[in-house]
């Protein structure tokens, strides 16, 4: 196994695990390495310190797996990951009424580049790089036989493949998989889109912030911005919500929406779905409501246009601010990598002054427990959920 050394003055990070090793950190890289190879990293002094696999010859020259110097890497590596990671969701998500969680998540789960979501008795991956794409192959038989699912699709299709210089890659790679999957979640049912629906189909990243907000929905009036399937929608209807808008520019969503909340048993007639941009219906809307749901996709995608999409999410949330009724609560979310909870708490007290409204903070979420993070990457840190009283 290829064995390279890194400076001493830069090897705290490594040791600490944080699971990106940069080009600056190394004594010396070879040429003729490819991506994927597995590789040992030693200090000057030729103590151990990870391993993991050659990324690129950019800034992120490694990605660490593993604190095992001799762990032979093939089939049995990538299932002993997977079947820690599956223990884990096990043990604190999967239960009576929810089968339907991110199996594996990446860096996290020590599988640098690898997103597994599990649907019921479905699978879709994604493989972010090229490095952990080379091991497609070994990874897919190691899910096969740890989680045995009917079926495994892929859906490579994300921007952040681009850095690779790889394109878009989607199909079924074992078994049939159909075109909309039926899921449980907190004892409510939902259709997923995996084969063309926002990220692997559906948000499972806010399975806990919908349970949250059925508290704030009894009797109330409920606006869901940027709705997609009605996720939120559904959970409002749950919590006994009197009626719900919901409001996403994707007329397929919002068909998938209607499904869901039939789906249910809730009726439809209390719920309202408009295709529109939700800036525009905003915009326009005289109506107020006394709980909004506001979850817009990532406004900063790129650190270059940090500046630009603060400014959208200072203008959504104002938006939204002026449609709250007195007392009302406003759930917000931001999914950018790019913006901390501090600034992301900075740029909404900003709205709220150009409203005149007075905001307090009832319950702050990031990932749930099926999406964890390894306590040095805070690269890997994205998604901020603030529930507030106005």
């Amino acid at each position: 196994m290829l064995k390279l050394i890194v400076k001493n003055e830069r090897s705290g990070p490594v040791r600490g695990f944080h699971p990106w090793v940069f080009s600056k950190a190394l004594a010396s890289l070879p040429e003729g390495i490819a991506p994927g190879e597995p590789v040992l990293l030693y200090d000057q002094s030729g103590n151990f310190l990870a391993s993991g696999y050659f990324n690129s010859y950019g800034q992120i020259t490694v990605r660490l797996w593993g604190q095992e110097e001799d762990e032979e890497v093939g089939i049995d590596f990538f299932a002993r990951r997977i079947a820690r990671a599956l223990d884990t969701r096990r043990r604190y998500v999967e239960r009576q009424g929810t089968n339907a969680y991110r199996l594996v998540n990446g860096e996290n789960d020590l599988l640098p580049g690898l997103i597994i979501d599990k649907y019921g008795d479905y699978c879709v991956v994604q493989f972010h790089t090229r490095g952990i794409e080379r091991w497609k192959e070994d990874i897919v038989n190691a899910l096969e036989g740890t989680v045995n699912p009917r079926g495994i699709y892929e859906r490579s299709d994300v921007a952040v493949r681009n850095f690779d210089a790889l394109g878009p890659v989607k199909g079924v790679l074992r078994g049939d998989v159909p075109d909309i999957l039926e899921i449980e979640e907190n004892g409510l049912k939902f259709l997923v889109d995996v084969k063309e629906g926002q990220k692997t189909g559906f948000f499972l990243d806010q399975r806990d912030k919908r349970s949250t907000f059925m508290k704030y929905a009894p009797e109330k009036h409920v606006l869901n911005c940027f709705s997609y399937t009605g996720g939120f929608s559904v959970y409002a209807m749950a919590g006994g919500a009197k009626s719900v808008t919901s409001v996403d520019s994707s007329k397929r969503a919002l068909d998938l929406a209607r499904e869901n909340i039939i789906l249910n048993g809730f009726d439809p007639s209390h719920c309202e779905f408009i295709c529109e941009d939700v800036k525009k219906y905003l915009r326009e809307c005289t109506e107020t409501f006394p709980a909004i749901i506001l979850d817009p996709p990532a406004f900063i995608k790129d650190r270059k246009k940090k500046h630009e999409g603060l400014a959208g999410y200072r203008s959504i949330n104002e938006m939204a601010l002026r449609r709250l009724a007195p007392e009302g609560t406003l759930l917000t979310c931001s999914c950018s990598a790019h913006l901390s909870l501090n600034d992301f708490r900075f740029l909404l007290s900003e709205a709220g002054a150009r409203t005149h409204r007075a905001l307090t903070i009832l319950e702050i979420y990031t990932h749930g427990i099926d999406h964890p993070q390894l306590l040095p990457f805070t690269e890997g840190e994205y998604l901020k959920a603030i529930f507030l009283r106005s």
